[in-house]
């Protein structure tokens, strides 16, 4: 076999290294050069690639269970205390940060649905002006916060079914009650004959008037709530100052019986002073009671 010049030994050497640290380009040359000659998939980029997919995997996981947060507080004050009752507050602390959690996403769920009727309204109203059929408007409309739902009222726009029935049914999920009222100037529309866009503008314009008026009625109550926050806090910044100072007051809390005293306590205080005010809040803001659509009688009155 005669020897192989050093220019092509050095330039198939070449050819089989960058592979594995530049573009594809010379690995195709490479394979076209030496068939067979090894993988062709740079072994430096697979576990970076692995690493970055389990670690989305682990965000979304712990997106979705936050609240077991509680879990690792629990158990390093368990483990600076030396005793378990942190590890079992946190276990009791799981379902009520779940519970707080499923609050805050149905609210955000119900905000949402009410951005997307108001937006509905304003869509349809303008199809409407541009000489579109009431059909053919509310039909070419996906309001993506409504949800599955609105398949079936586009369905009944576009094949002659009952509109009204399937509006009815989306507005009975949180946040999508303005739906009554568009219900209703579609009923009278059809069989009155009367002006179905100057209603949905009106329908719009009404939900528009509510939401800004509670934005802006929970702007108001922001100082409270962070007050109320402050004020919860206040114990763990003693618990922090006392350790600092050198008092050891996780050992005086859970190791003796007036600390224990005083630990339950106070528990039992903050607790219901963190309800009261988060009940005086909501009352202020009129959430204490879920908001219900307009009744058929009142809906007729938009028009």
């Amino acid at each position: 076999m005669p020897p192989v010049p050093f220019t092509e030994a050095a330039l198939a050497a070449l050819l089989i290294v960058r592979p594995l640290t530049g573009p594809g380009r010379e690995l195709r040359r490479a394979r076209l050069l030496f068939a067979g000659g090894g993988s062709a998939v740079p072994v430096g980029t697979w576990p970076s690639a692995r690493v970055r997919e389990w670690g989305v995997r682990l965000g979304q996981w712990a997106r979705a269970r936050r609240e077991l947060v509680c879990l690792p507080a629990g158990v390093a004050v368990a483990l600076l205390g030396a005793s378990v009752l942190p590890l079992l507050a946190a276990l009791v602390a799981v379902p009520l940060v779940r519970k707080w959690l499923a609050a805050r996403r149905e609210r955000g769920e119900r905000e949402c649905r009410e951005a997307a009727v108001i937006e509905l309204c304003g869509a349809v109203a303008g199809d409407l002006r541009a000489g579109r059929q009431p059909g053919q408007a509310l039909a070419g409309v996906s309001p993506g916060g409504l949800g599955p739902q609105w398949a079936a009222v586009a369905a009944a726009a576009r094949f002659g079914g009952d509109v009204p029935e399937a509006l009815r049914a989306v507005a009975s999920r949180p946040g999508a009650e303005g739906l009554h009222g568009v219900a209703a100037c579609w009923r009278v529309a059809v069989d009155g004959g009367a002006g179905l866009a100057a209603g949905l503008e009106r329908v719009a314009a009404a939900l528009s008037a509510e939401r800004d008026q509670r934005e802006e009625l929970r702007a108001q109550l922001a100082g409270a709530r962070s007050t109320a926050v402050m004020l919860a806090l206040l114990p763990v910044l003693a618990l922090l100052m006392g350790s600092a100072l050198g008092a050891a007051p996780l050992r005086v809390l859970l190791h003796t019986p007036p600390g224990l005293g005083c630990l339950l306590l106070g528990g039992l205080l903050e607790g219901a002073g963190i309800a009261w005010t988060g009940r005086i809040v909501r009352a202020a803001a009129g959430e204490t009671k879920t908001p219900a659509g307009p009744a058929p009688s009142e809906e007729g009155k938009l028009l």
